[in-house]
């Protein structure tokens, strides 16, 4: 289980190399976004190994309402873009 463990930081460092390498702030949102989610999956994997509801509860959280706040801020962001070009 560990070495699932070391796989799925593995994958969340992909995310970080393209967010840290890009400047459009889309492509930024996008990598915050799956790096959200990888997080909260590790989360909730860990929760599993140790039985613990508690930790995995945390996760669900931050899976439903981290994504949710991330979708409103880029609405907010492209609203702000239309109003300003036109």
């Amino acid at each position: 289980m560990n070495l699932l463990l070391f796989a799925m930081i593995a994958a969340l460092l992909i995310p970080m190399y393209e967010a840290w390498q890009d400047d459009d702030i889309w492509q930024k949102m996008l990598a915050f976004a799956s790096i959200s989610t990888k997080a909260a999956i590790m989360i909730l994997v860990v929760s599993v190994l140790r039985d613990d509801w508690m930790i995995g509860v945390v996760g669900v959280i931050i899976l439903s309402v981290g994504n949710a706040a991330l979708m409103l801020l880029a609405q907010v962001i492209k609203r702000m873009s239309d109003v300003l070009q036109g």
